[in-house]
């Protein structure tokens, strides 16, 4: 997991991160709930969003923004199932159709810019596909993202029925506003954004009080709150200063979280026999982890290892295969090696990994290089063109659109791509001249 910070370094900024372990781990919490709900769960897009506040919203349709804040602060996975049944309860109650005709073909990007009300500017290095917003990451989401008292209260049951559904316990939601009861008598600017966006009152917290209570206590599901200790950690260590992590996760703890964040603070400090030592531990202990695999095979592509990190990547797709962000790391990894006799093998990666998300701006920027190094000049444009549509760089995309059009054959599928981005790019040109 990483992300890469992209505009001008003194300005505040929004990042959206990508991670397998973090989005298979939500999916698989709140999966049930919109199936419950009546939603197609492949068709509910989840995105992280790196920001220390509490917040947690519902943009552009069936797309749902979760803060590492509130996953930083849950005390349970019941309080964050709790919280995301409450915002399937938007969704399924439609309270944000001003927003889904403007950012339903929309990406993730595009939609919180749209939201927040500032350019995205788009990056994707690596397994993360980072995207960073130019601008105060105070700025609230205003009229567009904030609900009624009646929204809020027809969400609120909605999520009371969705969680007795799927038998699990109101009392997550009920913990969580409790929590963020206390900021109401804030300053705006020191509230977390989820107070200005969800009014709370007190007879919502009442009415779920009264509910809880008739519910009886949550069932302890041990081994998800462990699950959650080990994404906090994850989360932790990637985020804070090596030190800090050192300090909170010392040597005299070795549980799995404990040992997984030494690793990536190692890792982050430069230090690479100690990385190693403590993920090569966790995997002599777990050998079928994809995901300590995946870690493994990011310290050292990061260190500069392109070869070695080959090995573990080959094993934790071999572990999860249709994950995309793997496929994609492993095709990295076997591109940086610069050996010619991994090129065709990482087309095949970077190829499965984009026709399985299309959308993965890095793939595309990968896949673009692979080809182009084998040669296949006109689909490493198509491929260039990809990237930078995705990126929000339309002149780009029209100009390497045009290269693959003028070497391909017609009636071609990647030549009826080509005229596909140009048309798409000559049509969103001409909105804007209109608009200036």
């Amino acid at each position: 997991m990483f992300a890469v910070p992209i505009g001008p370094a003194s300005s505040a900024q929004i990042k959206l991160i990508r991670d397998a372990e973090i989005e298979h781990s939500i999916r698989d919490w709140v999966s049930p709930l919109f199936s419950a709900a009546g939603l197609t769960s492949g068709a509910v897009r989840i995105h992280i969003v790196a920001d220390r506040d509490l917040n947690a919203f519902v943009a552009g349709g069936q797309n749902i923004f979760v803060n590492t804040g509130l996953l930083m602060s849950a005390e349970t996975v019941n309080e964050i199932v709790g919280v995301l049944a409450h915002e399937t309860g938007h969704i399924a109650g439609g309270h944000l159709v001003r927003l889904r005709d403007a950012m339903k073909s929309a990406n993730a990007q595009a939609i919180v810019a749209m939201v927040l009300g500032i350019a995205a500017i788009v990056a994707g290095q690596g397994d993360v596909g980072g995207a960073v917003f130019s601008g105060g990451q105070q700025v609230a989401q205003g009229s567009l993202l904030k609900y009624n008292r009646t929204q809020e209260s027809v969400a609120d049951q909605m999520a009371i029925k969705l969680l007795r559904d799927t038998g699990q316990s109101p009392a997550g939601i009920l913990t969580f506003l409790e929590r963020m009861r206390g900021q109401e008598a804030l300053v705006t600017a020191n509230q977390d954004p989820y107070v200005r966006s969800h009014p709370l009152t007190r007879d919502r917290i009442a009415a779920l009080r009264t509910v809880v209570e008739q519910s009886g206590p949550p069932p302890a599901d041990v081994e998800a709150n462990r699950r959650l200790a080990r994404l906090q950690a994850k989360i932790f260590a990637f985020f804070e200063s090596p030190s800090r992590t050192l300090r909170k996760y010392p040597e005299t703890n070795s549980s799995i979280p404990a040992r997984f964040a030494r690793a990536v603070a190692y890792h982050r400090d430069s230090d690479l026999p100690a990385a190693r030592r403590e993920i090569d531990n966790l995997l002599k202990a777990y050998p079928d982890d994809p995901y300590f695999h995946e870690l493994k095979g990011q310290i050292l592509f990061e260190q500069g290892n392109a070869g070695e990190a080959v090995a573990p990547l080959r094993r934790a797709n071999a572990l999860m295969p249709k994950e995309p962000l793997l496929l994609m790391a492993l095709g990295q990894a076997q591109i940086a090696t610069a050996d010619p006799s991994l090129v065709h093998e990482a087309i095949a990666h970077l190829e499965a990994a984009v026709s399985l998300e299309r959308d993965l701006a890095s793939a595309w920027r990968q896949l673009a290089i692979a080809l182009g190094r084998d040669g296949q000049i006109a689909k490493s444009s198509l491929a260039s063109a990809e990237y930078a549509l995705l990126t929000g760089r339309p002149l780009d995309a029209r100009m390497f659109a045009r290269r693959a059009l003028d070497q391909m054959p017609h009636g071609s599928t990647g030549r009826i791509r080509a005229l596909d981005i140009q048309r798409s790019v000559d049509r969103e040109l001409k909105k804007r001249a209109k608009r200036q």
